[in-house]
């Protein structure tokens, strides 16, 4: 069988590599970087994937230098091109300017990995260094401005690119893939993928036999598809649904999952009402004592206790039942970026934390290491258990359910303490009023902070916010100067865009705020009202958060649209083509009427993913 090779460099879409390459209908096998080379003397050719690491400052990864030497086709993709260039005598050095999210770039359309393409693609960027000296006995094939994009050696069929084609915001990035695996590597046979459905209710059958499962239901597909197959695979005597309301669930939600679980076939739903087990509980994590929620600012460490306490409370649930929590197989609905932007060390053995899922924590790695856990979408990304949703059967309001966090409103409520001040520099402010240069009326830098991924590792950086003329705004003037901000200013990773107000010519204050009762009741009705007035943009994900942020009053509110397939990357909903300036209107007008004594901002997220996440925290 013609297998293909994709060396892992750390990089958060390696598995995207993995997959597109199946799709495209050759069988690819992911290695470490370090892999020697002789482990892929079956391999027709090697994709090197992107990565955290640098290759100019010395952080490069250790590798098998003759895997450029095996006489097969190489595609680098962002870090793999830097390792390709060093290897091959080029110069790699940091770019002035990063360049993160959607770029355009100019092709050269002899060479075949580019065959049949436009002169001019939109393609996805996420990277701080660049190729700077083209090495010996290769071209430059793409271009970012003046900046090298793409490399070529095409008597060795060795191609590199700084951007990433396995991603959906490269635009012709799948059919620039074919071309290397058809045209440069000469794959001729086609791979068929395995059945997802019949290969995971076989891994279940194995893995449980005639023991008990409990298996943890949000309410959204990835839960809902796990849940389902159990059912397909197991005596549904022998399965326990649990619902945990940990107090950050959207308005009357837990009342609409439960009438919708029961439509699954499930026997056994239980509901959990935890709200002060949540708020109020100090868990240890590596015998240190983390907690209260109440009383917790940081973003990561909110993610571990609330992961910590899902568990506990599941056991309890267990003892309750009369089963030994020692003995019963907890299932879960994880999918892999979960997995990827926690920093599974089993997934990569050198890709970067970029936040600790709910389901990825230390108390659920230690329950795999003893088998216990069952993940049944552990490989697949959203918009393929979405698919196998619809296979199974169940509900299109279950199939196409808007992702909400396992942690829930908890980490769209930026906790803030004062205590905590970040400097914000006056070169940085100079730079943002150069970059916006009278287009925009006036923007400022916040000591508010929110994660990003950028160049592969996590970032945690300052929000930028701009005002203008409210919502009589231009939309590319926005995003293009977004963007700029982003790439030159170090220190942001966020960019928003006020609505509500025009010209804001007063600095906005940063004020305490934690999880309480009233932080949470707010973020519940403003998120109602976001997501119920923008139902029907076209976005895979709408949610609001709260900020901790205003002039006169304390809070201020976020609007976050998500425009992707798998998560891994993604676009704010355009407003004007996605999302209608009518729906905006409608939006800000009622949370003014209904809660303009407490919010002083509403605010439109105009970042992508990177820099940004789709979550801010």
């Amino acid at each position: 069988m013609e297998k293909l090779a994709i060396l892992d460099c750390g990089g958060q879409y390696t598995k995207v590599i993995d997959r597109r390459v199946r799709e495209l209908g050759v069988k690819s096998d992911i290695f470490p970087i370090n892999v020697k080379s002789e482990d892929l003397k079956d391999y027709g050719s090697v994709i090197l994937s992107g990565g955290p690491n640098n290759v100019a400052d010395g952080q490069r990864l250790k590798f098998d230098k003759k895997i450029f030497e095996l006489g097969i086709p190489v595609l680098g993709i962002c870090y793999g091109m830097q390792l390709m260039s060093d290897y091959f005598g080029g110069v790699v050095d940091s770019n002035v300017k990063k360049e993160y999210g959607q770029n355009e770039v100019t092709i050269n359309t002899d060479v075949p990995i580019f065959d049949g393409l436009a002169k001019v693609q939109q393609v996805l960027m996420s990277h701080g260094d660049t190729v700077k000296v083209c090495p010996k006995g290769f071209e430059v094939i793409a271009k970012s401005g003046e900046a090298i994009a793409g490399i070529g050696n095409v008597e060795r069929k060795m191609y590199g690119v700084q951007f990433h084609p396995e991603v959906d915001l490269t635009e012709e990035g799948m059919k620039m893939l074919e071309n290397f695996i058809r045209k440069v590597a000469g794959y001729k046979e086609f791979y068929a993928l395995e059945d997802r459905i019949q290969t995971s209710i076989k891994m279940i059958q194995e893995k449980v036999k005639d023991n008990k499962i409990v298996v943890l239901v949000s309410g959204g597909v990835d839960s809902a598809v796990t849940a389902a197959l159990l059912v397909k695979a197991l005596n549904p005597d022998n399965i326990y649904a649990i619902h945990i309301d940990s107090g950050f669930m959207r308005k009357n939600e837990s009342d609409i999952i439960c009438e919708n679980l029961k439509e699954l076939g499930l026997k056994n739903l239980i509901r959990e009402n935890a709200k002060d087990y949540f708020f109020n509980t100090v868990v240890e994590v590596d015998g240190k004592k983390i907690g209260p929620l109440v009383d917790t600012v940081d973003p990561e460490t909110k993610r571990q206790i609330i992961g910590e306490i899902f568990i506990k409370i599941a056991n309890n649930v267990i003892e309750r039942l009369g089963l030994d929590p020692k003995n019963t197989f907890i299932a879960q609905g994880t999918l892999r970026p979960d997995l990827i932007e926690s920093g599974n060390p089993d997934i990569s053995g050198f890709a970067h934390k970029i936040k600790t899922h709910h389901n990825d924590v230390e108390i659920v790695r230690e329950a795999r290491k003893k088998g216990l856990i069952v993940e049944t979408n552990s490989d697949w990304h959203k918009d393929e258990v979405r698919k196998v949703a619809r296979k199974l059967g169940l509900a299109e309001s279950i199939a196409s359910r808007q992702p909400f966090p396992g942690p829930g409103l908890a980490i769209r409520l930026l906790c803030h303490d004062k205590k905590e001040e970040v400097t914000i520099t006056s070169e940085e402010v100079e730079k943002l009023n150069s970059i916006l240069n009278g287009t925009l009326e006036k923007g400022y830098i916040l000591p508010i902070k929110s994660v990003g991924v950028q160049g592969d590792a996590r970032s945690y950086r300052n929000l930028c916010v701009m005002s203008g003329n409210g919502l009589d705004f231009d939309w590319k003037t926005i995003t293009s100067k977004a963007k700029e901000v982003t790439d030159s200013i170090n220190t942001i990773n966020r960019v928003g865009y006020v609505l509500n107000k025009k010209n804001v010519e007063e600095n906005p204050k940063c004020f305490d705020m934690k999880i309480c009762d009233e932080s949470v009741d707010l973020l519940r009705e403003l998120d109602k009202i976001v997501t119920t007035n923008l139902e029907k943009a076209k976005v895979n994900q709408t949610f609001a958060v709260l900020l901790p942020i205003g002039i006169n009053k304390k809070y201020s509110v976020a609007i976050r649209t998500f425009v992707t397939n798998d998560f891994m990357t993604g676009r704010p909903g355009e407003i004007g083509k996605e999302v209608s300036k009518e729906m905006l209107e409608k939006t800000v007008n009622e949370i003014t009427e209904k809660y303009g004594d407490k919010v002083e901002f509403i605010i439109y997220d105009v970042t992508s993913k990177p820099p940004a996440t789709c979550e801010w925290q």
